[in-house]
């Protein structure tokens, strides 16, 4: 098959959630023999230069980047106000990059062409009128439920009435946009579950996948186990839990556990966390070796109070036979065992708590990290989940759909 990919960012380097879900598709489809395209968005916010992709990497997928300005304008923002059409999606239209895809629509025939994440779906009307191929949205996320939740997490009314606007129309928009594709590739049975709910639209779930193989574990624990936090500080969800996890959690944790220390890592460290000056919170900032940072210490703390999809940092900190202690929020899309292959704490009572239990008894840490590697063996194998998203695009038909919004 040859299979065309639009992506709201590279690929490749795959340095955070959304380009390491989307460069294991493009691995799985290639190491299955198939044709693979490249087609991606290239921000400011996320910028990748030629120099950054390997050769070997260019000639198999083709990838081109196009240059799209996704910077927010503040009076577009405040002209949105007025507006039913979501600024979220809004900012990924591009005539370059139209212009771009209908020459590539036209240079060759694809079976399918697959928009990873919903910011790719303004594009459906290009490719129904240049392409007969099946179109398939990869949903990283029920987008709108991040807005809705970090809304609800928003103390200063002006900025929560804004942001419950921007969550409304981005809600009407991905109603609608999930009706105009032939399928949808859910990352989780959750969202999965959702979209089945709101359109017809064949739907399965294809989670973040791995190859164990390529994650060696580390089951040992330190006496003291030492405990850490990893994870691209630009995307709302992950600063909000980490402000949440400090502010509300750390006087409790330190009281059960004096010695704590929060190892805290991860790209585009904001300035407060910069500048914060406690004894328990060692701010690392962008580490050259994540796998090495997450073999180096113990137990995952990942205090997620919004957001949708799966958590990949999670997947592979259990792939690497760590431990994790997380927000339901943070488990959503994992099908995880309570207390045996992961740990939940849904507040500073519950957090404190379980990190009271694990630096007591780190056998424990043992016990949930084997499990948790277990099940990323035995569930998040990327060649499974290939197999799973192939035969997905078999059992679905292009359509002629034509309803925009």
């Amino acid at each position: 098959m040859k299979i065309l990919l639009l992506c709201n960012k590279s690929p490749y380097p795959a340095l955070e959630g959304g380009p390491m879900a989307m460069n294991s598709i493009v691995t799985g489809l290639l190491e299955a023999g198939h044709k693979v395209k490249i087609l991606a968005v290239n921000s400011k916010k996320y910028n990748v230069t030629a120099n950054d992709i390997p050769e070997n990497y260019k000639q198999k997928t083709g990838i081109e980047l196009i240059d799209v300005d996704l910077r927010v304008k503040p009076a577009q923002a405040f002209k949105n106000l007025f507006s039913k059409k979501s600024y979220h999606v809004e900012r990924f239209i591009s005539k370059e990059f139209t212009d771009r895809l209908i020459e590539v629509l036209k240079e060759d025939t694809y079976d399918v062409v697959q928009l990873e994440t919903l910011f790719m779906t303004p594009y459906v009307e290009t490719i129904r009128k240049n392409s007969k191929a099946m179109i398939v949205l990869r949903a990283h996320n029920v987008e709108h439920l991040i807005w809705e939740r970090i809304a609800k997490g928003t103390k200063f009314f002006l900025k929560r009435a804004y942001i419950k606007h921007l969550a409304k129309t981005l809600k009407n928009y991905e109603l609608t946009a999930i009706n105009q594709v032939d399928g949808i590739a859910a990352i989780t049975r959750k969202d999965a579950a959702f979209f089945r709910k709101y359109c017809a639209t064949p739907t399965i779930d294809i989670p973040f996948g791995v190859y164990p193989e390529d994650y060696t574990p580390s089951f040992e624990v330190n006496e003291k186990p030492s405990f850490y936090h990893i994870g691209s500080m630009n995307w709302i969800p992950n600063e909000e839990g980490i402000r949440w996890f400090i502010d509300n959690c750390m006087d409790a944790v330190v009281a059960k556990v004096p010695d704590f220390t929060f190892h805290l890592a991860g790209r585009n460290m904001p300035e407060w966390l910069k500048e914060l000056n406690d004894p328990h919170v060692d701010v690392i900032g962008e580490v050259p070796d994540a796998k090495a940072f997450v073999t180096s210490h113990n137990v995952a703390i990942v205090p997620l109070l919004s957001g949708s999809g799966i958590r990949i940092k999670i997947i592979e900190s259990m792939a690497l036979g760590k431990t994790v202690i997380t927000t339901m929020v943070g488990a959503e899309g994992i099908l995880y065992d309570e207390d045996a292959n992961i740990i939940i704490a849904e507040n500073k009572a519950k957090m404190s708590e379980a990190i009271r239990r694990i630096n007591e008894n780190p056998a424990m840490a043992v016990e949930i990290g084997k499990a948790a590697r277990k099940l990323v063996e035995e569930v998040y194998d990327n060649r499974k989940l290939t197999e799973r998203l192939l035969l997905f695009y078999s059992q679905i038909k292009p359509s002629s759909k034509i309803t925009f919004v």
